[in-house]
């Protein structure tokens, strides 16, 4: 028995852990691509860090006319071409230098499933490969980060064992994967909604009335003004009113007197009549 294996990480993880301009772009393209984590964002990164490293070493070599560089860069570009990251004729170790981290990951399984409309989104198409679903020529792929070579592109399908092989199954998109008509179509919905546009102008007059019923309004709310003087008339009216009642009051006494004074003569005829009685 030997030595047991320990799997050597790939990939290279940045050099610093908060960077604000990087960590926005690292989270635009999981969230682009459907990836998982960061780690295969970073593995993208570095097998594309090595590319172009070796791409360097090669045009150093190829200008002392070394023939095994002038090999190894046909062998490079020959490999770049059959996974569809360049074009597999004139490609030249300036187009290794120009290739960008996007170049990488729109050649994994996961975006291929999602552009051929196998999947709703990247994170569905993700789905459908973990669990099976996927097959690329026949053969189940459960891969997501699996890369697509140039041949395999028309190769992709749903597997003949998933049940997502009937077109009335639920869970399929509406999307047809061999006529994809969605770029013609689109213009055609522009032209029908332009009409559309051109009659919401005419709502801006029915606007402006608006605010000549205001002023009207405004207007009309002077001439409730003196309905409001009227109010004091009145009030002056009842002060004049009060006084005339005071007379009537003040007769009131009077009449009450001559009644005290025919109680007060009673009881002097009482005490009248009993010193009679007693003489």
């Amino acid at each position: 028995m030997g030595d047991p294996k320990f799997p050597r990480r790939k990939y290279d993880s940045p050099s610093h852990p908060w960077q604000g301009e990087r960590m926005k772009f690292e989270r635009e393209l999981v969230k682009k691509y459907g990836l998982k984590n960061k780690k295969e964002l970073w593995r993208a990164q570095t097998l594309l860090r090595r590319f172009r490293q070796r791409s360097r070493v090669l045009q150093a070599q190829s200008r002392y006319g070394d023939e095994q560089a002038e090999k190894e860069t046909e062998e490079l570009l020959a490999k770049l071409g059959r996974q569809g990251m360049l074009p597999q004729e004139g490609a030249t170790l300036d187009d290794v230098l120009a290739l960008d981290l996007e170049a990488i990951l729109s050649r994994r399984l996961q975006t291929m499933a999602y552009v051929k409309g196998l999947g709703h989104s990247p994170n569905h198409a993700r789905q459908l490969i973990v669990h099976g679903h996927i097959a690329v020529g026949g053969r189940k792929v459960t891969i997501p980060g699996y890369t697509v070579k140039r041949i395999e592109e028309g190769k992709i399908s749903y597997h003949e064992f998933s049940p997502l092989v009937h077109d009335m199954h639920p869970a399929r998109p509406d999307v047809d994967m061999e006529a994809p008509a969605e770029p013609e179509d689109k213009p055609k919905e522009t032209t029908k909604e332009a009409p559309a546009v051109a009659k919401e102008p005419k709502k801006e007059p029915e606007k402006a009335e608006k605010p000549e019923k205001k002023e009207e309004a405004k207007k009309e709310e002077p001439k409730k003004e003196p309905e409001k003087a009227e109010k004091p008339e009145k009030k002056e009216e009842a002060k004049k009113e009060e006084p005339k009642k005071e007379p009537e009051k003040a007769k009131g006494p009077e009449k009450e007197e001559p009644e005290k004074q025919e109680a007060k003569e009673e009881p002097e005829k009482g005490k009248g009549a009993t010193k009679e009685k007693e003489e």
